[in-house]
């Protein structure tokens, strides 16, 4: 597998002819309310309803099932901070192969104990973007399992581009289509399955101020490192991709930011006017929307709610 070839739609068509059958295909739901509140007419792809509730199963599952047997035999790895590590884990088991995965050691417990669920071996690091790649590394050396990392990767982006794929499988005419941006890999895949599907809708990435390392190198024109994150949307503290960001830089119109106030009262809102459950870096994507009602308003809009992975005993409000 090539880490830096960036797949074509062809390859996103593949990917979900592999996984459909191993995935949820999610809903596409929609608001009166919202829709009146920003003026515009807005669909929400809800990956929360996805396996492990988030996104992130598409591109692991695509990943794994890729593998030979032979690649296979000993395992996969990554290091995540929660949603790629339970993707991964369950992945990992559907397939009957062992599962190695570094995280942080302030990772949301949730995420912790449903990773353990899926039988994966979890290993401590400390919080810091050093500490996890050098802790991976010496995990696939002594295991020789194969590394799936949650953004960098060829069939992770492919994976996740099948959320777009579904999309535009059920609505046409979209303006604008939204996507939150951590590492990269959803917005590379839905600007991928985008470009190729609907060249008229126009890209947006979605990201917290306190985590704004997409922002700063889009605009900045050079990939900038997110270095001490601090925000609520612990699924958005890791820096930027340099393939990702590349896809990014050629092909997105406007990266938008939103502080935790904005985005907790936009968590807010789905949770009681959708009456779904979402995390918040799933609600950084309405709550930009919100914060730039111009910019927005009289627009057919397209937002993946990436994910729905709560600890109910720390909610943010």
């Amino acid at each position: 597998m090539n880490f830096m070839k960036i797949p074509t739609f062809n390859d996103i068509k593949i990917a979900h002819s592999r996984i459909k059958n191993s995935i949820n295909h999610t809903p596409i739901m929609s608001s009166s309310y919202i829709n009146s509140i920003t003026n515009s007419k807005i669909y929400f792809k809800c990956e929360n309803f996805q396996k492990i509730g988030a996104f992130k199963y598409r591109g692991a599952t695509n990943s794994v099932l890729s593998l030979t047997d032979e690649e296979a035999f000993s395992g996969v790895a990554t290091h995540s901070s929660g949603n790629h590590a339970q993707a991964l884990a369950l992945a990992a088991l559907k397939r009957n192969i062992k599962a190695y995965i570094v995280m942080p050691n302030n990772a949301p417990s949730v995420k912790i104990n449903a990773v353990k669920d899926y039988g994966a071996e979890i290993i401590f690091c400390e919080p810091t973007l050093a500490e996890r790649e050098s802790t991976l590394n010496r995990i696939v050396k002594e295991t020789n399992a194969k590394f799936i990392h949650p953004f960098k990767h060829f069939e992770v982006i492919a994976g996740q581009g099948t959320v777009a794929l579904e999309i535009f499988e059920e609505i046409d005419n979209l303006d604008l289509i939204v996507a939150p941006v951590g590492g990269g890999g959803l917005i590379s895949g839905t600007t991928i399955a985008t470009l190729h599907l609907s060249p008229r809708t126009k890209i947006l990435a979605a990201e917290p101020e306190g985590a704004d390392d997409a922002f700063r190198s889009f605009y900045g024109d050079k990939l900038v490192p997110s270095l001490t994150p601090d925000t609520i949307c612990d699924g958005l503290l890791t820096s930027l991709g340099e393939i990702n960001f590349q896809i990014i830089k050629k092909s997105v119109s406007e990266i938008f930011t939103a502080n935790d106030f904005e985005i907790i009262e936009a968590m807010k809102i789905v949770w009681e006017r959708m009456k779904i459950i979402i995390e918040p870096s799933s609600a950084v994507s309405l709550a930009i929307i919100l914060k730039n009602k111009d910019y927005f308003k009289n627009q057919k809009i397209a937002i993946i709610l990436s994910g729905g992975n709560v600890d109910l005993n720390k909610l943010p409000w």
